[in-house]
């Protein structure tokens, strides 16, 4: 399943006096990726080496940026891939400590850094589902909110007047599911508005 970088982070290393820091951003397109990037480099100007790797939709890209081949930006893409990350560009900047890592050394540091820094994000699973707005009294207020809890669904927002109208998101799979729990428990007074399938993940937010 697809996942999405919600909460970037960074994260440093030092193998034998090189630092090496790992910095991430979700894009939409390759040039916020590449410009992310060049942002970076500027960034950390005084440094040796500003390598990156980026996934935009089916589009897959890295740099070495004058690391031996193969042992920079490769194994960084390999690492958000196996993350099954879209949408994302890592780069990691390495200030040289003047002793040489060797191929070897260097795909594993290299690997470390991305993983490390990916490992202080926030990533979510990137998921199908319906979205849609219910009606109800104060009393099914709390049934739904119970039941929401319970089948993973999401209240995205609530609105008080004389009676309550959520909008929820819920996986498309648990969809019939909620409805008919939600239909049970207020006895058939729950009003559902319009019903639409959209992608979201983890914190409720719609793309």
């Amino acid at each position: 399943m697809e996942k999405l970088l919600i909460e970037p982070n960074s994260a440093e290393i030092e193998i034998k006096k090189s630092r090496f820091i790992s910095h991430f951003k979700a894009v939409a397109t390759a040039e916020e990726a590449l410009q992310f990037v060049e942002e970076t480099k500027k960034k950390y100007w005084d440094a040796r080496h500003n390598c990156y790797a980026y996934i935009v939709g089916d589009q897959k890209r890295f740099s070495d940026d004058g690391e031996p081949q193969g042992t920079a930006g490769k194994p960084m893409l390999e690492v958000l891939e196996s993350r099954n990350l879209i949408n994302a560009v890592v780069v990691v900047t390495r200030y040289f400590g003047g002793v040489l890592l060797g191929t070897g050394g260097l795909l594993r540091a290299y690997q470390q850094a991305t993983i490390e820094g990916l490992d202080k994000c926030v990533i979510e699973e990137k998921k199908q589902g319906i979205r849609m707005e219910i009606t109800t009294d104060y009393n099914g207020f709390g049934k739904i909110q119970y039941i929401a809890a319970n089948d993973g669904a999401i209240v995205l927002d609530t609105q008080y007047t004389d009676k309550v109208l959520l909008d929820v998101v819920c996986e498309k799979d648990m969809a019939e599911s909620f409805i008919n729990k939600v239909t049970e428990a207020t006895a058939g007074q729950a009003v559902y508005g319009e019903k639409k399938e959209v992608v979201y993940y983890g914190k409720g937010i719609i793309i």
